[in-house]
């Protein structure tokens, strides 16, 4: 790929941010190097590590390469035999914990899914636990060996201080002894490593030792006293077994390190490589990227398309079609419109896509992919060469029109632009011919009127436009396929204020065939913005009639459950009401047979029929209130929740559900001050929430417990609270539920470790409205709910 187009299409933009993402300093080089690519097969690779990052980044979050430095150089010095510094193992064990803080990163749940290339490389890492270990326990830092690196360097290190602190009790003893008259000053210094004392010149004889160093004016001699001479020898000795055995100790871990050469160099590698691919992921993540379809038949269809280095929220996307039914496109509009931005998202977008980069666009948005792409943007006139506008561009045409081929993209903005309109519209014509010809894939952008007409006459070419609303001055972005476009200059002239008389003699000054083309490119204008708000107004029909459609498929879905469930209920009630009749019928009978063979006695038969007219004047009863009560609708158990208003058929009373159904269907309902055990049969749900308190009051103070009473639940839950949370929300709420007139509330707090049931239990103790509380029973929660009485 050209260098210059990289530059024309600001793709290092791109890779400047790209970089910015990368954590280590091997990865960023990377991201500098990447370059787009020719290799479909290739760049399809690319795309999907970058897919598979991205669903990792969505999945688990950020992972940091932070820590990975280039340790090439120790490695090469590890292979023939050198000893490392400890900035080098330090190096070498950052690495090797970053590898292990990757390969946890990469652990999933499902381990049965197919492997992916990024589950190839995370399963390559290999952290080296043991090596970092070691390193990280011998060397807390770049400047310090732990004293537990070894037991010589412990015992070395324990004789050093008791040797430092013998050398200065005998140089504290002379310092505040007799010879403190004959120092400079009452303390204890070092030179080339020994300890001594600041001696005044004059008294240089009074104190006997070697002497180490004077200060720059004379006055001042440093001398060793020959009391600390063989202390002193004994410390520099200790000094050198010291250096010497921390030799030894990063002998034995560039040994280690040594051992294990090839894993920390596939460490290194996969760890860069994975930066890479977490940073192009990122990069995605940073404009809502998706990964492009590539084909090699130089078929472009982005969708929804979104110019990378503009603010997301601000740009207007748009959707741009090539190499399909045409292959070349001709845009045209107002200057500020878009058109030049139209380009500039079309190149861009190919060079991400062949880097392996995902485009702010919407899924399944297609890029071709291309071995060059030209594009002639931007004024390039140059004083040095002698080159007007005009210049710099033909002579970047004639370089395109030599290099291009079939598998390029060739982009022109304001084509033969800068000269005489005439010549220039008849050379820019006769260059997209032959690009035409040549089937190479062109987008151009140009004001003349002659190529519009190009467009409309040739087949494989279109027209396209930047759409400009003239009433607000404003362009819209929006790019419009299939229709050209105006530029607008009278109307734009005149918003700015120019007179309208110089406006009708520049109008008098276009040719009738200007005119009428103006005239038609107007008329297909509004022909469009008919069209599409046409479109709307069937769109937004055809998803109403959608709607009913399934609203009535739903009713009637409804209906035919219900007549079913009505018919059968019918038929087992009548099959019933027969056979109780049956049986009533037998035993009427029966009784008359006996009061004939005893006799008759009319008080016995009377009372006996009375008895029967009792009887099924109470089934008619019972039968006329099942007619009356019967629920709108069967309820499941999973109909149900806690705090759901309903209906208790056979007592007409309305509550609020306390517990859930259990096995049975039983369940608990607060019907104001009641609260009573009922099955789910004989409940119907309602959907206002009025007072499950039977009474109501006129007052103010009544109004404000309905109103309490509507909103407040029988129940608080307090799981996962802290104990500060948990207080402060339960003592609103049982102010609440005491206003609504609620004689008893659950507070569910679980069980646990008990601290939230205990703190819960000393506020309860101190609520002067609290008449007592106690644990959940069986089937209530148990210890993990406390059941609260009000006092009336």
């Amino acid at each position: 790929m050209n260098t210059k187009v990289l530059k024309t299409l600001e793709y290092h933009k791109i890779i400047d941010r790209l970089t910015e993402l990368a954590g280590s300093v091997l990865g960023k080089e990377l991201c500098k190097n990447l370059l787009p690519s020719s290799d479909i097969e290739e760049i399809r690779m690319l795309q999907a590590e970058t897919s598979l990052a991205l669903a990792m980044l969505y999945q688990k979050g950020h992972v940091s390469f932070s820590g990975i430095t280039d340790i090439r150089g120790s490695l090469k010095r590890l292979e023939v035999g050198s000893i490392l510094g400890p900035s080098e193992l330090l190096a070498i064990c950052h690495l090797l914990e970053v590898c292990s803080r990757v390969k946890a990163y990469s652990r999933k749940e499902n381990t049965d899914a197919e492997p992916s290339t990024l589950d190839v490389m995370f399963d390559a890492l290999q952290p080296l636990t043991p090596v970092a270990n070691e390193i990280r326990r011998c060397l807390p830092s770049e400047e310090e060996v732990s004293d537990d690196a070894s037991p010589t360097l412990r015992s070395i290190r324990r004789a050093m201080r008791q040797m430092n602190d013998k050398v200065h009790a005998q140089l504290n003893s002379m310092v505040n002894g007799s010879s403190r008259t004959y120092l400079q000053d009452a303390v204890i210094t070092m030179r080339n490593g020994r300890y001594c004392l600041p001696v005044k010149a004059e008294y240089r004889g009074q104190v006997q030792g070697m002497i180490h160093d004077q200060s720059s004016t004379g006055s001042t001699l440093f001398i060793e006293p020959m009391a600390v001479i063989k202390l002193n020898n004994e410390l520099r000795e200790l000094e050198i077994r010291e250096e010497k055995e921390i030799e030894v100790i990063l002998a034995n871990l560039s040994g280690q390190a040594g051992a294990e050469l090839e894993a920390l160099e596939s460490d290194l590698t996969l760890l860069t490589k994975l930066d890479f691919i977490f940073a192009r992921a990122q990069l995605s993540k940073s404009y809502n990227g998706s990964e492009p379809v590539l084909n090699d038949k130089g078929i472009i269809n982005i969708k929804k398309g979104r110019h990378p280095l503009l603010d997301k929220k601000k740009v207007v996307p748009i959707d741009i079609r090539l190499g399909k039914e045409f292959d070349q496109l001709i845009i045209t509009g107002p200057n500020t419109g878009g058109k030049t931005v139209s380009l500039k998202t079309v190149g861009l977008f190919t060079l991400m896509g062949q880097s392996g980069l995902h485009i702010p666009a919407f899924d399944q948005s297609e890029l071709a992919v291309f071995e060059e792409v030209f594009a002639d943007i931007g004024d390039e006139q140059s004083i040095e060469q002698s080159l007007s506008t005009f210049s710099a561009h033909m002579t970047n045409i004639v370089s395109i029109l030599n290099e291009a081929n079939e598998r390029s993209l060739v982009l022109f903005d304001e084509l033969c632009a800068g000269t005489d309109p005439t010549e220039g519209a008849a050379l820019a014509i006769s260059v997209l011919s032959n690009l035409h010809r040549a089937g190479i894939r062109t987008m151009a952008t140009t004001h003349y009127s002659e190529l519009k007409v190009y467009a409309l006459s040739t087949p494989g070419v279109e027209n396209g436009c930047c759409e400009f609303n003239v009433e607000t001055l404003c362009p819209t972005y929006r790019l419009l396929i299939g229709i050209p476009g105006k530029s607008n200059a009278f109307a734009i002239s005149a918003k700015l204020g120019l007179s309208e008389y110089i406006i009708e003699e520049a109008r008098g000054q276009l040719s009738q065939q200007d005119e009428d083309f103006e005239s038609l490119i107007s008329d297909l204008e509004t022909s469009r913005v008919t069209i599409e708000r046409e479109r709307e107004e069937i769109n937004h029909y055809k998803d109403e009639i959608e709607r009913l459609k399934k609203r009535l498929e739903q009713k009637q879905e409804t209906l035919d459950a219900s007549r079913e469930r009505i018919l059968r209920e019918a038929n087992e009630q009548a099959h019933a009401i027969l056979r109780e009749a049956k049986e009533y019928a037998d035993t009427t009978i029966k009784n008359f047979n006996k009061f004939g063979k005893q006799g008759i006695d009319s008080r016995a038969m009377e009372q006996e029929r009375s008895r029967l007219r009792e009887k099924m004047s109470s089934v008619e009863k019972n039968m006329t209130l099942k007619a009356q009560r019967a629920p709108s609708k069967e309820l499941q158990p999973k109909d149900l929740h806690l705090g759901d208003s309903v209906r208790v058929l056979s007592m007409n009373l309305k509550g609020i559900v306390s517990t859930l159904p259990d096995a049975k269907g039983n369940l608990f309902v607060q019907m104001g001050i009641l609260r009573s055990q009922v099955n789910i049969k004989d409940l119907e749900k309602i959907a206002d929430i009025e007072a499950a308190t039977p009474y109501k009051r006129q007052t103010g103070s009544g109004k404000i417990r309905m109103s309490k009473s509507a909103s407040v639940g029988i129940e608080i839950n307090l799981l996962g609270k802290t104990t500060d949370e948990a207080i402060a929300e339960l003592d609103k709420y049982l102010d609440d539920a005491y206003l609504s007139h609620m004689p008893s509330v659950r507070i569910v707090h679980g069980k646990g470790t008990g601290a939230l049931r205990k703190a819960v239990h000393n506020y309860l103790r101190r609520q002067k409205h609290v008449e007592s509380y106690r644990l959940g029973e069986f089937g209530e929660g148990d210890a993990g709910v406390t059941i609260v009485t009000f006092k009336n």
